[in-house]
């Protein structure tokens, strides 16, 4: 029973941190854009990042 009383602050100590931590994202604009990230993975903006040597050329090569 006197573990109760010591699992009980600690669950509000928590609850209180994830309250809290949820109102600063939302203040901070952490959710503001929720579309745009999932959504950059399919731009080609790091092909500068690629080793020229490892870079395959480009084929237009429409054979049958």
């Amino acid at each position: 029973m006197a573990i109760i009383y010591l699992l009980i602050p600690i669950a509000i100590i928590l609850a209180s941190v994830a309250i809290w931590g949820f109102f600063w994202s939302v203040n901070a604009g952490q959710l503001d854009d929720l579309e745009s990230p999932a959504h950059s993975i399919l731009y080609d903006d790091d092909e500068h990042l690629i080793p020229d040597d490892a870079k395959q050329p480009k084929t237009t090569d429409k054979s049958e």
